[in-house]
């Protein structure tokens, strides 16, 4: 059995553990714990590691994750089991249970927020930290069967959520990623090793709803993965008919940013909504 506790940690154990839902594949979110609002021209200090430490053992245990982790000197402190849920995302009565989804569901607050300063420079985004201690943490995930791969993309400052997906991929989320939350964190994350990014095919001329095209066929597949069209491989055409569009319309539903990026009046997907779903279908593989 992989380790409970990610080795080299310290350990502050908190009592209230808890099961997860075990029938989901294993997952981490990631969060930062944005403690103040710097800003590029007015960047403030990052708060002491141990003021956190004391505040998830103290009056903020109610939103205690799994790891503490500080970018910038790799200390990293845990208050759950891996095999717990912990408290750090909004967890809605009867829906999704967001702290327990998956064989494990691992919560890290990272230690930052936007234009802290740590020893005289300011960092805008976790992305510009050393990230020193995240390979040890991306080892702990990987030993508990979670991929490196970003099943909703990596994250930025915008929310971008999809029950389907988190129900049903694995991998690493950012707070912004999961259901029921409204939080916008933890932007910008660094590129680990290990990741082979996956490229999504270029979006093609002529692709429109009604007409024959060769790309119609790659984008039923795509569909088919991403759990949006039940069709057999002898049904797929180079048709962009009907059946396409009523997917690519459940496609738009649980992404509805992408909706205006093609013509909803006919269900045209666009060259962004394309990517994601190119993205969401494969690119956890």
């Amino acid at each position: 059995m992989p380790d409970l506790w990610l080795p080299g940690a310290e350990r502050h154990p908190l009592s209230d553990t808890a099961p997860t839902d075990t029938q989901y594949a294993p997952r981490v979110i990631w969060h930062i714990t944005w403690d103040k609002n710097g800003t590029a021209a007015k960047p403030a200090d990052l708060v002491p590691f141990d003021q956190l430490v004391r505040y998830f053992t103290g009056a903020g245990s109610g939103m205690a994750p799994h790891l503490l982790w500080d970018p910038f000197t790799g200390r990293t402190a845990q208050f759950y089991p891996a095999t717990s849920r912990s408290k750090s995302v909004v967890d809605s009565a009867g829906g999704t249970r967001t702290n327990r989804t998956g064989r494990v569901c691992l919560q890290v607050e990272t230690l930052f927020f936007p234009y802290c300063r740590v020893n005289g420079r300011s960092y805008a985004t976790v992305r510009n930290t050393p990230a020193k201690g995240l390979d040890k943490i991306l080892a702990w995930a990987r030993s508990w069967g979670v991929p490196d791969t970003w099943p909703m993309g990596s994250p930025t400052w915008s929310a971008n959520r999809s029950e389907r997906t988190w129900e049903t991929r694995g991998g690493h989320y950012g707070h912004s990623q999961v259901p029921e939350n409204q939080h916008t964190d933890p932007g910008p994350m660094p590129k680990w090793s290990g990741t082979t990014a996956y490229v999504p095919p270029p979006f093609p001329a002529g692709l429109t709803p009604g007409k024959s095209n060769p790309s119609a066929k790659p984008l039923q597949k795509a569909l088919r993965a991403a759990g949006f069209l039940n069709i057999t491989d002898a049904d797929l055409s180079d048709a962009y008919g009907p059946r396409t569009q009523t997917a690519v319309g459940r496609f738009f539903d649980a992404h509805p940013q992408f909706r205006d990026q093609g013509k909803p009046h006919d269900v045209a997907i666009g060259p962004h909504g394309w990517t994601y779903l190119f993205t969401l279908a494969y690119g956890h593989k």
